[in-house]
């Protein structure tokens, strides 16, 4: 792959902050309550979702225009989990990609234009194999 982009971004863990080298991003960084934190910050698995949704509903409206439907008013949310792995007793991730779709892309038409998102989204291949990634329309 020749980079057309590269983000740079530094942390110190989960109790920490995360800075981005142009200091754009510079966020405290704690626990979800959920994981025994005091939820004072953000966390990775936030980060995560925010980057896959942008990621995901910009390959969307790229694969759209390619064949001419209209999304503007579609948008994706994404769902990241994280759990307990029991292949290795570490943890895990797990992602729900919900859209959003105005009725021209219920049913078939939104699945289909799902499937074809996910299979060009850069997030969606680098996590494919890797992480269970569920595609809903609603």
């Amino acid at each position: 792959m020749d980079a057309i982009y590269t983000a740079v971004a530094t942390a110190n863990g989960r109790e920490g902050r995360a800075v981005s080298s142009d200091g754009h991003i510079d966020l405290p960084l704690a626990h979800p309550h959920a994981l025994g934190g005091n939820g004072q910050g953000t966390n990775p698995e936030q980060l995560f979702a925010a980057g896959y949704a942008a990621c995901f509903a910009s390959a969307m409206n790229l694969v759209a225009r390619q064949e001419k439907i209209d999304t503007s008013d579609a948008s994706i949310t994404a769902e990241v989990s994280i759990g307990k792995d029991p292949a290795d007793g570490g943890f895990g991730l797990a992602v729900i990609m919900r859209a959003e779709f105005p009725d021209h892309l219920q049913g078939e038409a939104g699945k289909s234009l799902l499937e074809k998102t996910h299979a060009f989204c850069p997030y969606s291949k680098a996590t494919r194999g890797n992480i269970k990634v569920d595609l809903v329309v609603e």
